[in-house]
C-alpha cells in the first residue's frame, strides 16, 4: 500500500554539534509530552469512541504521528 524510501528531503551538514539541543529535540519527540505520546494516546482513545467516524479519526491521526518515527 505504501513505499517508504528513507531519503531527506533536504541535504543535513552538522558543523557545530550542539548536544543540550540534541537532547531538547529528542525529548519533544518521545518525552511525556511530546509526539510519540501524544500519538499513543490518541491510538488509546479511539477504542473509548463510540462513533466510528471518530474512531477511524483518531486511527488516522495517530498513525500519523507513529510515521514520524518509523527508522
Amino acid at each position: 500500500m505504501w513505499d517508504y524510501e528513507k531519503r531527506l528531503q533536504y541535504p543535513v551538514n552538522i558543523k557545530n554539534p550542539n548536544a543540550k539541543l540534541a537532547q531538547y529535540i529528542i525529548s519533544q519527540y518521545g518525552g511525556p509530552d511530546g509526539e510519540l505520546g501524544a500519538s499513543m494516546r490518541y491510538l488509546s482513545q479511539r477504542f473509548a469512541s463510540p462513533y466510528r467516524e471518530v474512531s477511524a479519526l483518531l486511527t488516522d491521526i495517530g498513525n500519523e504521528g507513529l510515521l514520524l518515527h518509523t527508522p
